[in-house]
């Protein structure tokens, strides 16, 4: 007997599912479509790594910490803004910020440019304190910031209403602060010492280092506020040892070097002329010279330690050492008026009175660029000299303005035009420090000298002359002439 079999019941034939079908070529398609995108860079790949990996906050604050101990305050500035990008409300990160670009401040040489760099450091130690207005670190380095911003050299320049009696007023205040919600906070009392020092509160000042010395001998801030004291006091022995104790955990800063350099100068300026005082200056000198190197190294361009070896040259006498490292300052900010001023001060002071009116032009008249490479006593090849905006009179500036218009008043009797400009500077600073007695004889007593010119060229029918060879070296003042 024949049995059909029954294989529907145990093995059923397969059969296409349309919608299966549909559902695959989809996923077909979208792969397709997913690879030439991949391959032309619409989209990328998850895997991939990053470009450029994301920094995090506590990496960016290690570099700016080991650029501040390197000495390299405009690299650790950038870390720290680079850290608060990251974390905007970062209060320490603000803060450190702050106090960096505080000290940065003494790199500059340049009014201007100083104001604004402290200013920023205003900036960034408010933004801390918006984020932690109770932390005693930030209300601490917020209170340095604002008595540093304290300078009355800058009144001249701000424009916010603000003076230095104002900010002094708001650094106390700010200290007592950060003291109140930390008592053992050694900053908070160093800098609340560095303010009272520069409201001449000497003993309070005292009562209040000494404690952070105790409790902060490991930071440099404390030892440089200390030594700040005992300069202020005039024990420039001691203080050059606390400024050294500030290098031996900060040993890169220059500024410290150049703090040394000039309590070694002081030291020499109040020692009788001998081998002792001989060994001063040239510890100062040398105390200068590793700021330079340092400057060197890091490629900062920071006048101020030629600046103080000019300085240091022109109280020993040497006047053409002085004018060279002079005109070195000149050279790294050829547009810093301000270094101009104190140019003409080392000719000056050196008796080279033609090249010092040049400078001093700069200073307060403003000059050309060829009145700018005279005043540089040359320029080098390719450098055509630069325009320089003068100087506002400032108690900083007056120095300049008295030497300009002393100078121009004693070669006005070979040169009578030079009255003109001489006449309106000293007339200028006797109106302004009319209570100044040391500005107003000098300034009254080169006025007495433009006032007999005047009067000779009023008696005489023929304007006086010199020598067409004088006239030749003799320099131009940013005015007109007399025709």
């Amino acid at each position: 007997m024949k049995v059909t079999r029954r294989r529907a019941l145990f093995n059923q034939r397969r059969t296409s599912n349309l919608y299966r079908l549909f559902a695959l070529a989809l996923f077909i398609l979208a792969g397709v479509w997913l690879i030439l995108r991949l391959h032309t860079g619409e989209i990328s790949n998850p895997f991939d790594p990053t470009p450029t990996s994301t920094r995090t906050v506590n990496s960016l604050v290690m570099e700016g910490e080991a650029s501040f101990n390197a000495g390299d305050l405009p690299a650790a500035i950038t870390a720290y803004q680079e850290a608060t990008k990251v974390d905007p409300n970062n209060a320490e990160a603000f803060a450190e910020l702050a106090r960096i670009q505080a000290y940065s401040s003494r790199l500059l040489s340049n009014d201007t440019d100083r104001l604004t760099r402290l200013t920023e450091a205003l900036q960034s130690a408010d933004q801390a304190n918006n984020i932690a207005p109770e932390d005693s670190n930030v209300l601490a380095i917020r209170a340095f910031v604002l008595d540093w911003n304290a300078d009355s050299n800058l009144d001249a320049l701000r424009t916010d209403g603000q003076t230095a009696a104002k900010l002094l007023i708001q650094a106390d205040q700010e200290a007592l602060r950060a003291i109140s919600s930390n008592g053992q906070n050694p900053l908070a009392l160093a800098f609340y010492a560095e303010i009272l020092i520069d409201e001449q509160k000497w003993t309070q000042a005292e009562q209040n280092i000494q404690p952070a010395l105790q409790l902060g001998l490991q930071l440099m801030d404390i030892h440089r506020v200390y030594a700040y004291y005992l300069e202020s006091n005039r024990y420039y022995s001691q203080a050059i040892e606390e400024y050294q104790q500030a290098l031996l955990i900060n040993p890169n800063l220059t500024f410290l070097y150049v703090s040394i350099g000039h309590n070694y100068r002081t030291l020499a300026l109040n020692t009788s002329p001998g081998a002792q005082q001989t060994d001063l200056y040239n510890q100062a000198l040398d105390s200068y010279a590793k700021a330079v190197r340092l400057n060197e190294q890091l490629k900062v361009l920071d006048p101020s330690p030629y600046l103080a070896i000019a300085k240091t040259y022109a109280q020993m006498g040497q006047f053409f050492a002085a004018a060279l490292n002079a005109q070195k300052a000149v050279s790294l900010d050829p547009t810093n008026a301000d270094l101009y001023g104190q140019l003409g001060n080392v000719y000056k002071r050196g008796r080279n009175y033609e090249t010092a009116i040049y400078a001093l032009q700069c200073a307060v008249d403003g000059c050309t660029p060829e009145i700018s490479c005279k005043a540089r006593n040359g320029c080098p090849a390719g450098d055509a000299g630069v325009t320089v905006i003068p100087l506002l009179l400032s108690p900083r500036s007056a120095t300049y303005y008295l030497d300009y218009g002393s100078v121009l008043a004693a070669f006005s009797p070979q040169t009578p035009r030079y009255c003109d400009a001489a006449v309106r500077v000293l007339t200028l600073l006797t109106q302004t420090y009319a209570t100044d007695q040391v500005i107003v004889q000098n300034a009254s007593d080169g006025l007495s000298i433009c006032a007999s010119v005047i009067a000779s060229q009023t008696q005489t029918p023929s304007p006086i002359t010199t020598p067409a060879s004088t006239v030749a070296t003799m320099p131009t003042p940013g005015y007109t002439p007399r025709p």
